[in-house]
């Protein structure tokens, strides 16, 4: 059962999803509990790959409200915990030319925040009015069926 606390939809708008995949975070205690809070935005975050690691940057976890002086950075870089072959498997499709790693939510299974990044390819222009044209056709459709 998953309890999403944050989702980029604008995702879904700007780029072309090909491949998903699942990671954990390493948080810090109070921002695990601002994301129970529901306090998350992925608006303009991104995933970077360092080495043989993965980093969530730009992610902005509010300050937990009952926090004190320790309270975290909300936009500080977070670590992605990903297996080593699927570091690798990102790292040479990564390599293709106008792909990129977004975050697509975060949400808590079994407890534990996960991050659910996206292989994604920018749309331009044109292909963005085409898939709003496209959904408009379906809703007009199964208004239509509806009758």
């Amino acid at each position: 059962m998953e309890n999403i606390v944050s989702s980029n939809r604008k995702a879904y708008h700007d780029y072309f999803i090909q491949e998903t995949y699942e990671a954990g975070i390493s948080l810090l205690g109070t921002e695990v509990k601002s994301l129970r809070e529901g306090k998350a935005n992925l608006k303009d975050s991104h995933v970077v790959i360092k080495g043989d690691e993965a980093f969530l940057l730009n992610c902005h976890i509010s300050h937990y409200t009952h926090g004190n002086l320790q309270n975290h950075d909300p936009l500080r870089t977070r670590k992605l915990l990903l297996h080593k072959r699927e570091i690798n498997k990102l790292w040479g499709a990564l390599s293709q030319q106008g792909l990129t790693l977004i975050p697509l939510k975060i949400y808590f299974k079994k407890g534990k925040a996960k991050v659910e990044i996206g292989l994604a390819k920018g749309k331009r222009q044109y292909e963005k009015r085409e898939t709003i044209k496209a959904k408009e056709a379906d809703r007009e459709m199964q208004r239509y069926l509806k009758r």
